[in-house]
């Protein structure tokens, strides 16, 4: 029997590409977004495709968008939260709604839409979570300060969520991915600073133009980590991380390299920090 498998953010960018390749492998898949019809046109018709209305914001979605997956499918064997948005800029210019907003999708989306998915998960005493962060889940980036943080929480969270779950037969699995050509610096995901500060003004202009100018040029090619993705989700032991993407994997290697550096600087004081009494 063909694994089912959930995707959210499917109308658009990665989420299209793991759809069709998931179709392609012979899986049955449920594609989500705001507009089922756009997953429909953007994924194509297939029979073993349902695409179903799902905004990750929003708790009742989720649960709508499961108990359809339940009655066409009657099972979901892997959860992937996929779908994401990009508020961009340097900190004291995103304003506390655009911050808000961030977490609100890229943080609160896969929290709501895995508490819909797990009971199932857990009934079948089977199931994988699969969440897509990003190397700036992994690493500080300038001009990223809310999408990092988006991004931070969800490695905290599933990092823990797996020890929570594995009783129950389900596994997790991180993926950070590099830069790939996905949509995701266009206008229809990338949101820019809603203020301005004099002091970063300059910097601003020349962040953001050059963030827009890698749109398109990116070297990753989101067709080929949809197919890589779907041999991590037949391995019978699934990472609990797979970093995605030949720049991911150096930047992941240097910040593991600096982590050890910054544990190395102050060893002895960081050590001597215990009770001199019983």
């Amino acid at each position: 029997m063909s694994k089912v498998i959930f995707i959210t953010g499917a109308s658009r960018g990665m989420g299209v590409d793991i759809a069709r390749a998931a179709l392609a492998a012979g899986y049955q898949v449920v594609a989500t977004g705001r507009r089922p019809q756009a997953v429909e046109q953007a994924v194509g018709s297939d029979e073993n495709l349902l695409a179903t209305r799902l905004d990750i914001t929003q708790p009742a979605d989720a649960q709508a968008a499961v108990a359809a997956a339940m009655d066409r499918f009657g099972r979901i064997d892997v959860l992937i939260n996929n779908a994401a948005t990009f508020q961009a800029g340097y900190f004291e210019e995103i304003s506390p709604e655009q911050f808000r907003a961030q977490l609100e999708t890229n943080l609160f989306g896969p929290l709501n839409v895995t508490r819909a998915v797990l009971p199932v998960m857990r009934k079948q005493r089977s199931g994988h979570v699969v969440t897509l962060s990003s190397v700036a889940g992994l690493i500080g980036q300038e001009f990223v300060a809310a999408y990092a943080a988006s991004k931070f929480g969800l490695e905290g969270w599933m990092e823990s969520l797996r020890f929570d779950v594995a009783p129950y037969g389900i596994r997790t699995t991180l993926v950070e991915p590099g830069f790939f050509r996905t949509d995701l610096l266009e206008d229809t995901s990338t949101t820019w600073p809603a203020l301005s500060i004099d002091d970063y003004a300059e910097r601003t202009a020349q962040t953001q133009a050059g963030w827009k100018s890698m749109s398109g040029k990116q070297v990753g090619d989101p067709a080929r980590l949809a197919k890589a993705l779907l041999t991590i989700i037949d391995q019978p032991e699934p990472p609990l991380r797979w970093v995605a993407g030949a720049d991911a994997v150096a930047a992941v290697e240097e910040k593991a390299k600096e982590l050890l550096r910054q544990v190395d600087a102050h060893r002895a004081l960081s050590s001597s920090l215990a009770h001199s009494g019983s």
